[in-house]
């Protein structure tokens, strides 16, 4: 853990002198002031009893010990109201920063203007939110809100090559095989990292498979019941492949294929996280899901604290984006990788 967190701190650092001064009205904070005293900071997570945000939480809290930061998380569920209600809150109590891992990014401008008006410093983790619009994917590059996680288009290129090398070593009719796509479509990060799956797979896998775009609210069960769907309506397909924004929703619809009868052998599901991924290779089955990508949410929310505490200790300026690295584990490999399986 603590060679992965030296890791990230060279990222940031690199990413800090890339970018250098944030751009007047970027939502990072520029002209919050310095704190002399304990810092204190509250860290706005969606989807809190998640595993991967459960570990971001636990990552966060273990910084701030470290630093002496009072730190409360908070968890927004799937509420986007409350997002608002919540950093309000925060402000009240004196909060010298927000972090925030929003369910909506269209409460993004609200938000930044929130802190902006309390003079708080701002920072995402995970997804992205703009100050300028609801939408962050069509945001000016300098209204985004400076971030720490994952790099979308790396993470789903890496899913969408190893999905390409499974499907070649099955050896499947393209004619008689499906990609699904699942992720919730009105979030940027998720969308970045489908995309580049598909792309991936695309070029890796020797022959053109039809893909099928599922929406999802991005959890294991709304996955499972829009992909059972898919699967009904397409009963001449023999053969799936499953990427998506996270590992609920390939898990989801690893459930719903073999629900519908369909055996490990035909199935080809790569996850993302591989927080759910480990729990099928832990019983020792056959499964559908054949790798996934590991991340680790305790470094990024640990790395989340640590760039907020360079700011308002040491006045060093937010970078744009800071990235976590990534490993792709399968059943034969995860343990070794270090993945923790709830």
């Amino acid at each position: 853990m603590a060679a992965t967190i030296l890791g990230l701190a060279t990222v940031l650092a690199l990413a800090s002198c890339s970018s250098g001064q944030q751009a007047p009205g970027s939502g990072g904070g520029g002209d919050v002031t310095r704190v002399d005293g304990e810092i204190s900071l509250t860290y706005l997570q969606k989807q809190g009893d998640q595993e991967y945000f459960v570990g971001e939480a636990a990552g966060a809290k273990a910084k701030a010990d470290e630093l002496g930061i009072d730190l409360k998380v908070v968890n927004l569920g799937t509420d986007a109201n409350k997002t608002i209600s919540e950093a309000q809150s925060a402000i009240s109590q004196k909060s010298n920063g927000l972090i925030v891992v929003v369910p909506d990014p269209a409460v993004g401008p609200q938000v930044a203007q929130i802190a902006k008006d309390a003079k708080v410093a701002l920072l995402t983790s995970d997804d992205q939110i703009c100050t300028t619009g609801p939408d962050p994917s069509s945001c000016p590059p300098d209204a985004l809100v400076p971030r720490i996680g994952f790099s979308g288009a790396q993470m789903g290129g890496e899913v969408g090559k190893r999905a390409a090398a499974e499907f070649k070593k099955a050896g499947w009719n393209a004619a008689e095989t499906r990609t699904i796509s699942a992720w919730k479509q009105d979030v940027t990060v998720c969308t970045d990292r489908v995309k580049a799956a598909k792309d991936a797979f695309a070029a890796g896998a020797g022959a053109k498979v039809q893909n099928i775009d599922v929406p999802t609210d991005n959890s294991p069960t709304g996955a499972q019941d829009k992909i059972a769907a898919t699967v009904t309506a397409n009963p001449d397909v023999k053969h799936w492949v499953v990427w998506g924004c996270n590992d609920e929703n390939v898990q989801g619809g690893v459930t719903a294929l073999e629900n519908a009868g369909f055996k490990a052998d035909d199935v080809i599901g790569v996850g993302l996280g591989a927080y759910l991924a480990c729990k099928n290779w832990s019983s020792g089955k056959p499964s559908g899901m054949k790798a996934a990508l590991f991340i680790n949410g305790e470094d990024v929310g640990a790395l989340a604290v640590q760039t907020m505490y360079d700011k308002l200790k040491n006045g060093k300026a937010f970078p744009k984006e800071a990235f976590a690295p990534t490993t792709m584990v399968d059943a034969a490999t995860w343990k070794s990788a270090g993945v923790t399986c709830g």
